[in-house]
């Protein structure tokens, strides 16, 4: 049984054939590509469940082309960067991406990045498919917010961390609790990594996301998400 569909993106003939040797070892079904445009159609043909997506390619970039993907597809992505500077992690999440891996790489890195990315957070019976805090409406189904007249999708993780806090609502969670119950155990000391995707998740639902009313900071220990659910929610 397949572990899953990845398509991986470089323009590196060599990278891509190491990459599918690898990941095919690991039980995925792989398929590839050498530029974002060509990305862009086999996401639509192949439909993967994740990609593998090279932030540095003549043409269309890395970042182009996650944004094209990201607002089209809700599938998990991974850029991969030669470069280590926060200013391309930031960059990489603030264009949609799950997570980015730096080259080199090691191979137990690699898997263990992609379990992370596409893993979910349980959903139990009780968990409603759709929720109302006053004006702000979540459709974890459509996964969708809509605040007044601005609405926005989410990405995949940008769901999870918002269906994990609202299921905490009032409380306090801490970053560690955040980071472990969303991306996985490995991820516990990556705060950095967890403000941006908070810093947009506020985008997308805060009518004012300088001064937060639902996602709020609880200094030196994490968030809290703000309200009560409506009662027809």
């Amino acid at each position: 049984m397949s572990a899953g569909r990845i398509l991986v993106v470089d323009n590196e003939p060599q990278i891509r054939r190491i990459m599918r040797t690898t990941l095919t070892g690991a039980g995925y079904e792989v398929d590839d590509a050498k530029t974002g445009e060509e990305a862009l159609d086999k996401v639509r043909e192949y439909r993967p469940e994740l990609v593998l997506l090279d932030i540095n390619m003549p043409g269309m970039g890395g970042l182009a082309a996650c944004r094209e993907i990201r607002a089209n597809a809700n599938i998990a992505i991974i850029m991969l960067t030669v470069r280590n500077s926060e200013a391309d992690k930031v960059a990489a999440l603030d264009a949609g991406a799950d997570d980015f891996v730096t080259k080199p790489f090691s191979t137990p890195e690699l898997l263990a990045r992609i379990r992370a990315a596409l893993r979910r957070l349980p959903v139990s019976q009780s968990s409603p498919a759709r929720i109302r805090f006053g004006q702000l409406e979540i459709d974890f189904t459509a996964r969708t917010v809509a605040n007044g007249s601005k609405s926005a999708h989410l990405t995949p993780k940008e769901l999870d961390l918002l269906r994990y806090l609202t299921q905490h609502a009032n409380e306090a969670v801490a970053h560690r609790e955040l980071l472990q119950a969303v991306w996985g155990p490995d991820y516990g000391d990556q705060v950095d990594y967890l403000r941006v995707f908070i810093k947009n998740l506020r985008k997308k639902l805060e009518l004012n996301p300088e001064h937060p009313q639902y996602i709020t900071t609880e200094p030196w220990v994490g968030y809290r998400f703000n309200g009560t659910p409506d009662a027809s929610s």
